[in-house]
């Protein structure tokens, strides 16, 4: 496997590509070398061989043209021929034969062989020659496995055959030498192989390794780290390819710092929206979901269910949704404390669209829309006691304006009684639209404050002063205490007194025959001045501790209304203390009483509080 590993890399492919271009390249000019030097080694044999057959022919016609003509001299002319022929065998090295026109052997250049003499050659280039046909050669391989070439001569004596030459030379020598040829070829190819791979080696190295650096430099940038660059060592495209990596490396970390501070926005945003949001992938599940998210739906392992599962709802309005529909719905939940009631949550359901696979998701975003809901209630229940509480009082007016028109005003004493309760409900009438205007100027923050330097004992006694008649018809005590060290505050002395007024009013009111009323006024140590004033009264239920400061809201309304209230006095004296900077709490307990604390900020001469 290691093997294979080595020729899978560019640096063994490069050397094996270039070894092999090399070694078919000089395969190729090697054949063609060989074949061609070998086939001008045979032609210049050849040439030779034929050229001694062409002298020997010459040479031999004037005597087998006389052998032709007289038998008598066959002796003379064999022994001629024979040393003709070993004369041209020593030069050549060829065996020869000189044939009669019969194709008998006549003379040979191997004394060693005269038992051929005499006898007849019966080859058939012998035989073509004898019929006067000159080109006449063939190759053959003897008996020891040695290649000889054959060239037989016809003689000619005028237009008649003669005789024949027959020459036979052996090729070992021209085949030995295209052997040691071969050799050196096979010699060179291995030497010139072995330096075509070491420069292989160099020259390839001088490749991969940049490429190698390259490659450690993208599993550097696969691992998030930027800081590290690929060398350029030259202008060719290797060069070129590491430049515009590392430009690559550059613009990527830019672009990956970018992303990465647009998703820290992005979820700094989602992270503190007070809307809720979640989204989901094209499957519907859970996929991102912020804190306000989890709080509304009091769930913090969102992530990762159904959307339906999340949000405990029914699973067409998300189907619907990834179909590419916008949805909206409304969802109801338990408050996670009891006294909360309950939670009413608007979820916006749209499609995350894709170019490539449409619809790829859904963002729901809810919006906590209970606050809305309860002033929306509130709104409606503010306009109905409105109406109720002028409907009453024209309706009384109605009814004895009648009364006093059908006749009743020619009784002086019925009249007078009719007309004075005209003139109450009138002027509750009047209480009742003036404690509007008054609530209306603090909603459009149109109340301005006239502060100035107000003695707490005084103010707070002038208030007793102004209930020492009910105080006395119901024989209620009233004790005031102020702490030794606040003699004189900065406020506004019109705005406190109406709210302890109120106060007050209200603790006569609910307060039995012979019970105590204590008002008190303190600092608290953090700066603020504490106002209490505590009753001996009825109390009021836990129920209605919450919406005590609500307009218009009684706990008992027809003895309210009885008694001549409009149901907006702890509404006004909330907002006055509100103007001041300051908070109005209301703690009771039925049968025992209660005890209503104004907290107000302790300013100085011309400046605001804190």
């Amino acid at each position: 496997m290691s093997v294979l590993r080595v020729f899978r890399s560019i640096q063994a492919k490069l050397i094996l590509m270039v070894l092999m271009l090399i070694l078919i390249a000089v395969q190729l000019i090697g054949v063609y070398f060989i074949s061609t030097m070998k086939s001008s080694l045979i032609d210049s044999f050849t040439r030779n061989l034929d050229g001694n057959a062409n002298v020997l022919t010459k040479l031999s016609e004037p005597a087998l043209s006389q052998l032709s003509k007289s038998e008598n001299a066959k002796t003379d002319v064999s022994e001629e021929l024979n040393a003709l022929a070993g004369s041209l065998s020593s030069i050549s090295g060829a065996e020869i034969q000189v044939l009669d026109a019969g194709g008998k052997v006549l003379a040979t250049s191997k004394p060693s062989q005269p038992s051929i003499i005499g006898r007849k050659n019966t080859s058939m280039l012998v035989s073509r020659a004898l019929q006067g046909i000159r080109e006449n050669e063939e190759e053959i391989i003897d008996s020891d496995n040695i290649r000889k070439k054959v060239i037989v001569k016809p003689v000619f004596s005028g237009t008649k055959t003669v005789g024949v030459v027959y020459i036979m030379a052996s090729m070992k020598d021209l085949y030995q030498t295209v052997e040691r040829i071969n050799r050196i070829f096979v010699s060179a190819i291995l030497i010139a192989l072995g330096l075509t791979a070491l420069l292989g080696v160099l020259l390839a190295g001088t490749i991969t390794a940049p490429i190698k650096a390259l490659t450690r430099q993208v599993a550097e940038v696969a691992e998030g780290r930027f800081d590290q660059r690929v060398p350029v060592l030259g202008t060719d495209e290797i060069g070129q390819l590491s430049a515009a990596f590392n430009d690559m490396t550059d613009r990527l970390s830019e672009a990956l710092a970018i992303n990465e501070e647009e998703k820290e926005k992005i979820s700094s945003i989602l992270t503190n929206m007070s809307d809720g949001v979640l989204a989901t992938d094209e499957l519907g599940r859970v996929i991102i979901v912020n804190r306000r998210a989890e709080e509304l739906l009091g769930d913090d392992s969102c992530e990762g269910r159904t959307l339906s599962e999340a949000l405990n709802i029914e699973k067409a309005p998300i189907a619907r949704t990834l179909q590419g529909e916008e949805t909206r719905l409304t969802i109801r939940r338990s408050a996670e404390e009891e006294d909360d009631g309950e939670v009413l949550v608007r979820v916006t359901l749209t499609p995350i669209r894709s170019r490539d696979k449409g619809v790829a998701g859904v963002i729901a975003v809810l919006h906590d829309v209970t606050e809305a809901e309860k002033l929306e209630q509130s709104r409606r229940e503010f306009v109905a006691n409105v109406s109720h509480e002028l409907r009453t009082p024209l309706t009384t007016i109605k009814s004895y304006a009648e009364a006093l028109d059908d006749g009743a005003k020619e009784e002086p004493e019925l009249a007078g009684r009719f007309v004075g309760v005209i003139r109450s409900e009138t002027e509750r009438m009047i209480r009742l639209v003036s404690d509007l205007l008054h609530l209306s100027r603090f909603d459009s923050r149109r109340a301005q404050l006239r502060r100035e330097m107000t003695d707490l004992s005084e103010m707070l006694e002038e208030v007793v002063d102004r209930f020492s008649f009910q105080l006395r018809q119901k024989d209620i005590m009233a004790t005031i205490d102020v702490a030794p060290n606040l003699n004189t505050v900065w406020l506004d002395r019109d705005g406190i007194d109406q709210v302890l007024d109120n106060l007050v009013s209200n603790a006569i009111k609910y307060t039995l025959e012979g019970g105590t009323i204590l008002i008190s006024a303190a600092g608290n140590g953090a700066g603020q001045l504490v106002i209490a004033v505590r009753d001996t009264g009825i109390g009021i239920p836990k129920k209605d501790l919450e919406r005590i400061f609500d307009r218009f809201y009684r706990v008992d309304k027809a003895r309210s209304r009885n008694m001549g209230g409009t149901g907006l006095g702890l509404s006004i004296a909330r907002e006055i203390v509100r103007a001041h900077g300051g908070t109005i709490s209301l703690d009771s307990e039925v049968g025992i009483g209660s005890v209503v604390t104004v907290t107000l900020p302790i300013v100085q001469e011309g400046s605001e509080p804190a």
